[in-house]
């Protein structure tokens, strides 16, 4: 196996630990949290991370970063929780996610006009059979479609999908750390949740033991520790492939479910594990054919360097001799060219 096969396949690896671990979240609200308080579960999880990261890296924002900052953060942070946490309200659980789960399918769409990506036929196939999966996986014959809440949940997808795909858009600024790059985003979508928990929901009159265990599980290993190795990901793998790894979070869920809460797992879901597992080694591989518009520059760019490193030859080398070569070989007005005259050897 080449290095970098190798390195791309642990960089996989790292970056699905961030879905894998969000795939908890929904076991951790149920089980931990105090109910009917999901803003403030977004905004407890989001800004003390931001916090967090912001004081160990001890960089702001500059210029333009500063409004950049906040509008990803609204949109992979603010935006998507609010979204999704009112999706999970207003419908089933197997129905919201499902409806989350048209992600890569969104990403892939909006990264040809923003990122010059082509859409393949094998990523849009594997999309689709994403979606299709994880209805397997979590939809049941009683779930119900509340329009309010199917609007929700495709607005999440949608914020989340725009926001992955800016964030390889405009690129992470140079010497600024993957803590720093995180905590901006977190703070940002933090402080977008907080005034809008503390409106709508009110802070709880007491809280547990178990309740502070929840929310610091929230912010430091599902915040904290995982969004430096998403948007890690995302620069190094693309938006487009790992985007796919999100399909990760349902399985996990439903995994969890079945270990933790003895849930029942049918054959359907398991068909359903199955093709989701497929459809995300699928989003993985390389497109084939032709490179897309950023491969192709960078390779014209590479000829281009390679062709002026290139040692002149022997006629640059010596552009008398070419002139006189020239004058030669050049024909009379009415006359028929002639062959350049062969030099005698001196003896």
């Amino acid at each position: 196996m080449r290095l970098e096969t190798r390195q791309r396949i642990w960089l996989t690896l790292a970056t699905a630990l961030a879905p894998a671990v969000w795939g908890s979240t929904y076991l951790v609200t149920t089980g931990w949290l105090p109910p009917d308080r999901p803003l403030l579960a977004g905004a407890l999880r989001a800004l003390p991370a931001g916090l967090l990261l912001l004081a160990i890296s001890r960089v702001l924002p500059s210029g333009s970063w500063w409004w950049r900052a906040l509008v990803l953060g609204t949109l992979n942070i603010g935006a998507f929780l609010a979204l999704l946490y009112v999706a999970a309200y207003r419908l089933p659980g197997g129905v919201a996610g499902t409806v989350i789960a048209l992600q890569p399918l969104t990403v892939a769409v909006l990264a040809v006009p923003l990122l010059g990506e082509r859409l393949p036929r094998r990523r849009l196939l594997a999309g689709i059979a994403g979606v299709l999966g994880v209805a397997l996986l979590v939809l049941n014959s009683k779930a119900a479609l509340d329009p309010f809440g199917v609007a929700a949940g495709l607005g999440a997808a949608g914020c989340m999908a725009l926001g992955v795909v800016l964030t390889q858009r405009w690129t992470r600024p140079d010497g600024v750390s993957l803590l720093a790059f995180a905590g901006w985003q977190l703070t940002a979508g933090g402080l977008v949740l907080a005034p809008l928990a503390l409106i709508i929901e009110g802070v709880p009159a007491t809280l547990s033991a178990s309740n502070l265990g929840g929310y610091a599980y929230l912010s430091l290993i599902g915040a904290a520790l995982t969004y430096p190795l998403w948007f890690r990901g995302i620069s190094q793998l693309s938006a487009p492939v790992v985007s796919f790894l999100v399909l990760l979070s349902p399985v996990v869920a439903a995994l969890l479910g079945a270990v933790v809460l003895a849930q029942t797992f049918t054959a359907w879901q398991s068909l359903g594990f199955i093709i989701v597992l497929a459809s995300v080694f699928a989003g993985q591989l390389p497109p084939r054919g032709r490179p897309n518009s950023r491969a192709r520059t960078a390779s014209a760019a590479c000829a281009r360097a390679a062709s002026s490193s290139r040692p002149p030859t022997a006629d640059a080398a010596h552009p008398k001799a070419e002139r006189a070569g020239s004058t030669l070989t050049r024909p009379e007005h009415g006359s028929t060219p002639r062959p350049p005259r062969t030099p005698r050897r001196r003896i």
